[in-house]
């Protein structure tokens, strides 16, 4: 629910953006393609263990993962910014530098998805 997941973003000290939030309330995560790009939208459960299980925190400060396109990049919000801009960052060689920039928030990364 909307409390446990604020209470969650404490312990991650940032908060995510609330369109982020609705998805995971009303799906939590998903696999498959959406346009022709295959995703994986990690559940709820899985945030915390798979930013620690990469070590985000050490390799690349300020992102927050919270999926991938199935293969080597991984999608994340870059929390440096107050508007959370989404991102892609190779998990092998993960750092701040190779993070490209994908779309200005959740919502356009879905509708950026569906175009492809």
């Amino acid at each position: 629910d909307a409390v446990a997941f604020r209470q969650y973003e404490a312990a991650l000290h940032s908060r995510v953006p609330d369109d982020y939030v609705q998805f995971l309330q009303e799906t939590n995560g998903g696999e498959g393609f959406v346009g022709n790009a295959y995703v994986i939208l990690w559940r709820f459960e899985e945030l915390l263990e798979m930013n620690k299980a990469y070590q985000v925190s050490e390799y690349a400060p300020g992102l927050f993962l919270f999926g991938s396109d199935g293969g080597g990049e991984a999608f994340a919000f870059d929390t440096r910014s107050d508007s959370k801009p989404i991102v892609t960052v190779p998990f092998v060689g993960m750092e701040l530098k190779s993070a490209r920039p994908v779309a200005p928030n959740f919502r356009a990364f879905l509708e950026e998805l569906f175009k492809s």
